[in-house]
């Protein structure tokens, strides 16, 4: 029988998400694999029900996919990929989100101790399914030491410490921590395991749980930030290898796909490896007006933006990112910056559509994909207004109404009095195929794909690496590359991946993630503090063999 309870692992201050703005969603350890015995102090004698705790911990993943907060925001809003700024009261949260964004951080910062519970909290119920007295089959074994290895790593990523905690200690005991090489070794063993004893993916449905392929996909991704865990400087020739071969492995059975935002929808494609069924509301709302889909349930929350450099890294029209009524682009745009259409679509002409409202259009149509900058428009094509009667017209910059040109630049930007239309909006995952869809894309094989184009450029083979890059541009409608350079590389990484939890990551491998972007604080640049999270306060205080990340 199990017992809800946290263990000397967590802290009671990391064991749940708080809520946060127009988050909802709460993760907490609901189930433990610790038997009423093991409560009090016995010996562990194995997990009683090993497919629950695999599940257990597949939900674990899907709350932290799920959510705008925690994860989310630790890898893409304190990059340079987006930002909330405060419009009126809305967002303002006590300065949470803009701390994020303008490196202001520390060690009471409520997502870093979310996350630390949960992903560690995970790792001990996978360290327990492994045990061989919980008589786990092989492909539960393999399944665990996949599950283990994506929060072991999450975690070094995240705070460059991993705590682990061997299942046959008593409660007591403080957790060994590994950091550096040790962690990066102890990774790639589970990942070796789950390597040998997953099956390969058969279908769409099997890709919602750990594969062959995902393990080989997490260690390519290991291995190309090997460097950086380890604090070794220039990425080593035989990890760029091991890169290559993992991600030449995954290519059997997956390819690049033309149609990009086809990607996102809940249906059959060539490039998702994994995928967990997390909502893809939050992801969708954070960023939409109010006003722009009132019919659906949810509605904008007004939110999430993305800085205009950011927005110029794509081909096209820096003040203009429109498509006719077929999706076409008609401001010079590559397929991966979207467009803003000038109204909705017929709910007939959209497969699986619905017409909550019966007003012939497609829930959500009106919305558009990708970068959301300029006026937006009704189903009817009607110009759409914000509360107070002004057009929706998303701006490029951030700060108050007096201060805009006509290109929608502030001369004085900041990050708090906004008014409700400022600031590029961003979506993927677009509500006409399903406002709250349960299928949220983990890994991709455009990702590896890149992957492998970095691995060939870090090994001095930069013109297979260009290849391979122009070919991928091709498939999204951009002009070929004449040359490849460590830029070009992140760059591309950018146009791509936005939005997939790998910008923060992406960034400090390229060295980036301490430069300066706008709204930063200027005190924050270049201090490389800010490449790890700091160790919660109160696991300091559970585990002296953590010691605080140098800076806080």
């Amino acid at each position: 029988m199990r017992t809800n309870r946290l263990n000397l692992f967590l802290s009671l201050s990391a064991a749940a998400f708080v809520a946060v703005s127009c988050t909802d969603l709460e993760v907490t350890e609901t189930d433990s694999v610790i038997t009423p015995a093991d409560a009090n102090g016995s010996t562990f004698v194995g997990v009683a029900d090993v497919e629950g705790a695999l599940n257990s911990g597949y939900g674990t993943i899907n709350g932290l996919y799920t959510d705008q907060a925690n994860y989310y925001a630790l890898q893409e809003v304190t990059a340079d990929s987006y930002l909330i700024p405060t419009r009126g009261s809305d967002w303002g949260d006590n300065g949470l989100w803009r701390q994020l964004h303008q490196h202001e951080w520390n060690a009471t910062q409520a997502f870093v101790g979310n996350v630390w519970g949960n992903v560690n909290g995970l790792q001990l119920v996978m360290s327990e399914v492994i045990d061989p007295q919980s008589n786990a089959s092989s492909t539960q074994k393999a399944e665990a030491h996949f599950l283990r290895a994506w929060s072991m790593m999450t975690t070094l990523d995240l705070y460059g410490q991993v705590p682990v905690r061997d299942v046959s200690l008593a409660l007591a005991a403080f957790p060994e921590v590994l950091t550096g090489a040790d962690a990066v070794a102890f990774i790639a063993g589970d990942l070796d395991a789950a390597i040998s004893g997953l099956p390969a993916a058969s279908d769409f449905a099997s890709r919602e749980k750990a594969t062959k392929e995902a393990a080989q996909f997490l260690k390519a991704r290991l291995m190309l930030n090997k460097h950086i865990f380890t604090n070794a400087g220039a990425a080593d020739a035989s990890d760029m290898a091991a890169v290559i071969s993992l991600v030449d492995a995954i290519g059997g059975s997956h390819a690049l796909q033309a149609g990009y935002f086809d990607i996102f929808r809940d249906t059959e494609d060539s490039e998702t490896i994994w995928w967990v069924p997390a909502s893809v509301g939050n992801n969708i709302w954070n960023g939409m007006h109010y006003n722009m889909a009132p019919e659906m349930a949810g509605g904008g929350w007004n939110g999430f933006s993305t800085l205009a450099e950011y927005y110029d890294l794509f081909e096209g029209d820096p003040f203009s990112n429109n498509v006719d009524e077929t999706g076409m682009a008609v401001d010079g745009q590559e397929e991966r910056r979207g467009g803003v259409p000038s109204g909705g679509k017929l709910v007939e002409d959209v497969p699986g559509g619905s017409d909550g409202n019966g007003d012939g259009y497609a829930d959500g149509s009106n919305i558009g994909n990708g970068f959301l900058i300029g006026q937006q428009f009704d189903y009817d094509g009607t110009p759409l207004q914000q509360r107070q009667g002004k057009p929706l017209n998303f701006t490029r910059g951030f700060g108050q109404s007096d201060n805009f040109d006509a290109n929608g630049n502030n001369s004085s930007p900041e990050l708090i009095n906004n008014p409700e239309e400022t600031g590029i909006r961003v979506i993927k995952y677009n509500p006409t195929y399903g406002a709250f869809t349960n299928h949220k894309i983990a890994f991709r094989y455009a990702d590896a794909h890149l992957m492998k184009a970095e691995a060939l450029h870090r090994s001095g083979n930069s013109g297979q690496a260009l290849t391979m890059v122009n070919e991928l541009r091709a498939i999204r409608g951009a002009q070929a590359l004449g040359s490849i350079s460590d830029q070009d590389l992140l760059d591309e990484r950018g146009r791509e991946l936005y939005g997939e939890f790998v910008r923060r990551t992406d960034m400090i491998r390229f060295g980036q993630y301490t430069r300066g972007w706008e709204l930063k604080a200027s005190a924050s640049v270049g201090d490389s503090k800010w490449n790890l999270f700091p160790i919660p306060l109160a696991q300091l205080a559970l585990n002296p063999n953590l010691t605080q990340n140098p800076g806080y």
